[in-house]
């Protein structure tokens, strides 16, 4: 992954952990249908030409990507 992808993903992550605590993806309910449904929504804010989310500072897009990792990571996760 581009370094700089790396990073922005990271500080997505790092905001995460601080607002909802370390691992706190894993606790939540409906998770397929919520973090689906997240990434949806950061990248048509970002198709639609916002950038950066007026929330956390981070980019829709690398927010997107922490959803569809989460988002992979309940669907392998499953026995």
């Amino acid at each position: 992954m581009p370094p700089l992808v790396t990073s922005a993903v990271i500080g997505v992550l790092e905001y995460g952990a601080k607002k909802y605590k370390e691992e706190n993806w894993r606790k939540v309910e409906n998770a397929r249908t919520r973090y689906y449904d997240a990434a949806q929504r950061h990248i048509h804010a970002w198709w639609m030409g916002e950038q950066i989310d007026e929330e956390s500072g981070h980019h829709h897009l690398a927010h997107a990507m922490c959803c569809l990792t989460f988002l992979l990571a309940v669907e392998l996760e499953q026995p």
